[in-house]
This record gives structure tokens, sequence and C-alpha cells, in this order.
């Protein structure tokens, strides 16, 4: 009896280490709780999907990591991430100086331009003289917000909101002049029957490094080493055996790796 009593408290406690280890790997994904197509959006069921869900998905089996998204409002996802709420933002987020101050980031895992997009039937472009006197639309807490605040000081007005859809609704009721985002994102707003109604590309705006930063990374806590290296090795893995490029492939006809400037 002694006997059965020992075999089934050591396989109580395998269970419970074993539990311990599966808890201990579960990262919460954080994404922006908002429609952000390709890149992340929940389908009718309310199950999130997009390029970007496919490229984490990716990465955590790869590194044999249990990962949940997890749905956080955009202006609170780095909050959300230094108190532990979420363990790593894969939300089409920039890498830039200013966000290192408070957070880190893996190596880049995607890298697109940055557009500008307005009316049909106003012909303009994308350069700060273009932009004078108009009403421009950007999502809060992005680079896009700071690019413009900074390039576009003859704008009218720098109008923030809270989402993409948001902006793009305004624009498309003619209450903004034009709206700064990804060309990718604003691509897919321009091919529903909305955007095809109202707008169009005005171009691309100039390159600002230090504000747009060199692509998009997973947000990671400063002292989450170990989990940014996972993140980092299952980028590498799957960029190495075409993983990544299948995934892509769903998506794009071009190289979303590469690219000059990027989202938000």
């Amino acid at each position: 009896m002694k006997t059965v009593l020992k075999t089934f408290a050591a396989a109580l406690l395998f269970g419970v280490a074993a539990m311990g280890v599966a808890k201990a790997d579960q990262v919460k994904i954080g994404v922006a709780a908002e429609p952000y197509p390709p890149f992340t959006s929940p389908d009718a069921t309310g199950k999130w999907v997009g390029w970007e869900i496919d490229f984490i998905d990716a990465v955590c089996a790869e590194e044999k990591l249990d990962c949940v998204i997890t749905p956080v409002a955009w202006d609170g996802i780095i909050p959300a991430l230094t108190t532990k709420k979420i363990d790593l933002i894969v939300s089409s987020m920039s890498i830039t100086d200013e966000r290192k101050k408070t957070i880190d980031f893996s190596d880049k895992y995607y890298n697109t331009p940055t557009a500008i997009i307005g009316p049909k039937d106003q012909k303009f472009g994308a350069t700060p003289d273009d932009l004078k006197g108009k009403v421009v639309g950007v999502q809060v807490s992005t680079v896009h917000a700071v690019y413009a605040k900074k390039h576009f000081t003859g704008a009218q007005e720098i109008k923030e909101y809270q989402t993409q859809d948001e902006a793009n609704n305004d624009l498309a009721a003619g209450r903004l002049d034009a709206v700064q985002a990804d060309s990718i994102a604003l691509g897919e707003f321009l091919k529903t029957d909305q955007g095809k109604a109202c707008c169009d590309l005005k171009g691309m705006v100039a390159p600002d490094d230090e504000v747009l930063g060199p692509g998009v990374g997973a947000g990671v806590r400063k002292e989450d080493t170990a989990l940014k290296e996972k993140i980092n090795a299952g980028i590498k893995a799957i960029r190495a055996n075409g993983k990544y490029d299948e995934i892509s492939k769903k998506y794009f006809d071009f190289d979303i790796y590469g690219g000059a400037t990027q989202s938000n």
C-alpha cells in the first residue's frame, strides 16, 4: 500500500511540475483590440486571424511556447506589457528609440512603407507642402502621429483617433482631407467598397528613421531576455526553413520583410 501511495504521490508531483513548466512557458501575445487587416482581425467567431497571427503561431510552434492571443486597447498596450498583463506585443509595432526607453524589441519581422491616402477628387501628394492647410488623420500613439506632428506642421490639424478604422471612416465621410498609416493597412481599406468609393493613394511619405524606425518587432519587457532570445531564434528559424515565406505568400505578392519604412 505504501508503495502504491508513494507511486501516486510521485506521479502527482510530476504532474504538478509538468503543469508548472507549461504555465511558465505560456506567453500572452498582446494584439490591438481592433481590426487591422491583413495583420490581425477577429473573424466571425471571434477568433483572431491574419498574417501576424500566423507568423507568431509559427514562431511559438518552433520554440515550443504555449502562446495565447490577448487583445488589448492599442493606446494601453505598452502599459499592459510593463505591468505583466501580457508578455509580448505582436501588433505591427515599429521599433523606435523612444519606445526602447520603456520596452525592448525582438529582431525586425517585417517592414513596409508609410502612405498618405485622400479623396479621389483631390489631387495632391505626400509632402509637407501637399498637406499644408489640410486636416490629417492618424491613429493615436503611433509613429504616424509622431511623424505627422513633426513633418506636417503646416497642416490645419493633425487629428488623432483611437483606431485606424475611425480615421478611415472620417476620411470617407469627408471630415478629413488625408490619412497617414501603414501602406498595406491603407491598401486593405482602399479595397473595401467604402475605400473604393471615396479615396485613393496619394503617395509615400519621405523616410525618417528616427521616427519610423527600421521595421516592426515584437515588444518585450527589458528584463525578459530569455523570451526575447526565444522569439529571435524562432524568427530566424522560420526565415531559414521557408515557413515565413509560405505564410507571407498567403497574404502578399511581394517581400514584406524588406521595404522602406513602416507601420504603427
